[in-house]
């Protein structure tokens, strides 16, 4: 049974095409979709069950003219938390952004306007990230006495370093166009952020899905191992990955020369 089709989804919208791409959407434009704790319940059952559904790859996006504002301030402020509360919805993103993270389904994000605070996280849990020209990234909860609590710290910094990071926070600097592609922000810069997305979507749903799985999920952890350990856990998952069967036919197809060839490109 589809666990997809038995979400009950308020804030953000999921549909998946017949080649497994699947569309996710913040859905609170009239907030810059903002991420309320709603959202974020969502968010966490969407991405535990793209990967048991057999979703091949994903576009993240945001509908309206932003991809995400961030915290929803307004609610944060009603709400008034104690700070075991706050630190609860934080550890609560956390799960939501873990699970895009190592779930093993490529995760490419269209972003476009407001991509800050709480909204930067979220597009930093993302395997590959797109911007059109509106796209502009900010940290800033400097400016308004708050400091990040959705991994901003472990994935923002591990982006850009954490000079840039604290500069961020410190200053409001903003980063946008070719200067976030510079630092590491975005990895492609396009005129339409959603068809780039897309195209590199499909893209990678063509490899096999045990390979994706690996890389869109070994690639982090082994990142936080020493790397004595990280060389062992490679091995072990080249071991798995390297010798199924799907991946001798792909070499059997190099082999004679049937199968596709590398080729310089443009971009």
């Amino acid at each position: 049974m589809s666990r997809i089709a038995d979400l009950k989804l308020t804030h953000t919208l999921l549909s998946v095409d017949d080649d497994g791409i699947a569309t996710v959407t913040l859905n609170r434009p009239e907030k810059r979709n903002a991420l309320n704790e709603a959202t974020i319940d969502e968010l966490t059952e969407i991405f535990r069950a793209l990967p048991r559904d057999g979703v091949r790859a994903c576009v993240l996006t945001g509908a309206g003219d932003h991809f995400c504002a961030g915290l929803d301030l307004v609610e944060h402020h009603a709400a008034d938390r104690a700070p075991e509360d706050f630190m609860h919805l934080c550890l609560h993103w956390h799960e939501a952004f873990n699970k895009m993270e190592y779930g093993g389904v490529p995760i490419i994000a269209a972003l476009q306007g407001a991509v800050v605070g709480g909204g930067l996280e979220l597009a930093s849990a993302a395997h590959l990230r797109v911007i059109d020209d509106s796209a502009y990234f900010g940290l800033p909860e400097g400016q308004r006495g708050l400091f990040t609590g959705g991994g901003a710290t472990i994935r923002v910094a591990d982006l850009i370093g954490k000079s840039r990071m604290i500069d961020m926070m410190l200053t409001g600097r903003l980063y946008r166009g070719e200067g976030a592609v510079s630092v590491g922000l975005a990895n492609y810069r396009a005129e339409d952020a959603r068809a780039k997305a897309y195209e590199i979507a499909r893209r990678c749903a063509e490899n096999l899905p045990l390979t994706n799985f690996a890389i869109c999920s070994a690639i982090s952890h082994m990142q936080n191992m020493s790397p004595l350990d990280a060389a062992y856990a490679e091995s072990v998952v080249a071991g798995v990955v390297n010798t199924q069967a799907p991946a001798r036919e792909r070499l059997a197809a190099f082999r004679d020369g049937s199968g596709p060839r590398i080729k310089p490109t443009q971009g």
